[in-house]
Formats: C-alpha cells, structure tokens, sequence
C-alpha cells in the first residue's frame, strides 16, 4: 500500500515541478522580451541621431544616406526590431561609437571592476546590516533603536557623490590611511595577471600580497560609502522583520518555556526574518550592480557606472543600451535567485508550489 502512495505521490510531483519549470521559464523570457521593447524604444526616441553618432555631422549627405540604409532606419520599426532582438540573441550590441570596440568585449572589460566593488560593498552591508536591526528590534523605543534609526536616516539623505568627496579630503588626502581614486596604483598594476578580473582574487591567487594590499587601500572607502547605503536598507528592513517575528505566538511560548533569549532571538526569529530578508539583500545587490555611478565617477572607478556616463555624454547609445540590457538582466536574475531561495527557506512556499 505505501509503495503505491509513494510512486503515485512521486508520479504527482513530476507534473507540478515541471510546469513550476515552465512558469519560470516563462515569465523570464517575457521579462526578457519586454525589457529588449523598452531599450530598443529608448533608442529610437531620444533626440540622438544614430547616423551622426557614426559619421560625425560634417560628412556629405550621400554618406549619411548610405549610412542610413546600412543600419537598417529605412525599415518600418518592427523590422528593425526584429533585426535588433536576432543580434541581441546571438549576443552582438553592436559598436561603440566612442571606443570602436563591441559592446561585449567594452562590458565584459568593465563590469568585474563594478562586481569587485558591489560584493564588497554588499558585505560590509549585510554583515554590518542585519545585526544592527536586529538590535534595534530587540531595543525597541530605546538609545540603541533611536541610533540605527538615526544612522539608517542619514544613510538615506545624504548625497553619496558628498560623502564620497568628504571621504577622499578626510582619509586620503588628510590622513593618508587609504589609497586615492583608481583600482589600483600604476606601480602594482602590471604585477598582478589579470584572469577574472577581480584585482583582490587575481592578486590573492598570485600571491602578490602588496598588491592585495594595495587593491583593498583603493576599494575600502567607495566600498565603505556604498556599504553604508546598503546597510541603511538592510538594518532597516532586518528591524521591520524582526519586530513582526517577536510579536509572534511561537516566541511567546519559547520564553514561557524557559527558552534562552538569546536562541528565541537569534535561531527562531532570525531564521523566520531571513526568507524575505533574502529578497532585500538581493535587490541591493542588483541596485550595486546596476553601477553606482556617482560613486564610480567621484572615485574615477573603471566599472559599469562610469562606463554608463561616458557613453551617455558621448550619445553612444549603442553602449547605453547594451548596458541598460546588463542592468535589467542583472535584477531579473537577482529577483528569480531570490526567489528560489525562497521557496528553499519557507516550506510553506514549497509545499504551494
């Protein structure tokens, strides 16, 4: 009789965790197609002609009307889109206007000096984050609630690109404790072999620890500033959470029990408050990969931010819109993550599922 239930329970999962699959598989390639319309529109409305873009504004018209023809504006839009979404799939931007390069290769060469800083940053957030609201739930109404308030408050309201040119007056050029704009001094440059293109990694793995060092002198501040935002978030949330768990009936009767506060704090409630803390973390980590731009320009950091700024000042819209496809990906794939470590944390949203 149990063999039965079983391979017909097993028989029953099979269906609900393929359609799961394709729900999922769905709903990404719809994100997907709707985030290809949304920047393909955003190129063909901005006042930027793609043609002068290409051959400067000084060339004779039979150029411009060669040029025209070659990238396709004669056609009506939905053939352009249709020669737009069969590039993008097969993985060609185009090319920058600015660099001469593919958008690929320009991306590819910029985004692991944005995904060095944002881990970092992330880090110090989350690690720095979570305790604090923790602690100013557990102290609620209290100095210790009223000082995360405060601090999470001054993490909203004060301008980055502010604190990040306080930063390098204070600690750079006054003090001397940290290293100044850039990833990496010229001097260590060309010591480290660049593999991933994470310095930090490349240069641990190579044992050039004075490079290591001197990497990390230059990623602490902006990684800092950026860590402080995200902690301002994620302390915030944690205390929300956190406050709903400790009003719950399980805690109650934990501390009826004789549970030690600390275990009904930091293993009950805690584990409770992290499946929708995971989704928090999680889009602060996408909203550091989008490109932090004023950070990145204040700290003349090579990433995907200062990327973004150039090719906008430059009209290369080619690469603002490879980069806009990156960033939306980038939250697409952090929101779905999120989203299955969810349903792994809570089993209610499995046994949903």
């Amino acid at each position: 009789m149990s063999d039965d239930t079983d391979g017909g329970g097993r028989t029953g999962a099979l269906p609900r965790i393929l359609w799961k699959v394709t729900k999922i598989a769905a709903t990404v390639a719809l994100t997907f197609l709707g985030l290809l319309v949304v920047t393909f529109l955003i190129g063909r409305v901005v006042p930027v002609d793609p043609v002068l873009a290409v051959i400067g504004d000084r060339a004779p018209k039979s150029v411009y009307d060669r040029v025209f023809i070659e990238l396709g504006l004669d056609r009506p839009l939905y053939e352009q889109f249709w020669l737009y979404l069969q590039k993008v799939l097969s993985g060609d931007f185009g090319q920058s206007f600015l660099t001469k390069r593919d958008i690929a290769d320009d991306i590819a060469r910029v985004f692991p000096a944005t995904l060095e800083l944002a881990t970092v940053a992330i880090l110090i957030g989350t690690v720095l984050g979570v305790p604090m609201g923790v602690w100013a739930a557990v102290r609620q109404g209290r100095l210790a609630d009223q000082v995360v308030r405060v601090l999470g408050l001054v993490g909203y309201s004060a301008p980055i690109f502010w604190l990040g040119l306080l930063g390098l007056l204070v600690f750079y050029a006054r003090l001397h404790w940290v290293a100044g704009p850039g990833r990496v001094d010229i001097a260590y440059e060309y010591s480290i072999t660049v593999k991933t293109g994470l310095l930090l990694l490349d240069s641990a793995m190579q044992g050039e620890w004075e490079a290591f060092g001197n990497v990390m002198s230059h990623i602490i501040l902006p990684a800092s500033l950026l860590g402080y935002f995200s902690m301002a978030y994620i302390s915030r949330m944690t205390r929300s959470f956190m406050l709903n768990e400790l009003a719950q009936e399980y805690v109650i009767t934990a501390r009826v029990k004789g549970v030690p506060e600390w275990r009904i704090i930091w293993v009950h409630a805690l584990r409770n408050a992290a499946v929708p803390l995971v989704t928090v973390i999680a889009l602060s980590y996408a909203n550091l990969l989008e490109g932090s731009v004023l950070t990145e320009t204040v700290f003349a950091w090579p990433g995907l931010g200062q990327y973004l700024t150039n090719s906008l000042q430059n009209a290369d819209m080619n690469a603002v819109l490879g980069s806009t496809l990156l960033i939306g990906a980038i939250f697409v794939g952090l929101n779905l993550m999120s989203d299955l470590l969810y349903s792994l944390l809570d089993p209610r949203v499995r046994r949903q599922a």
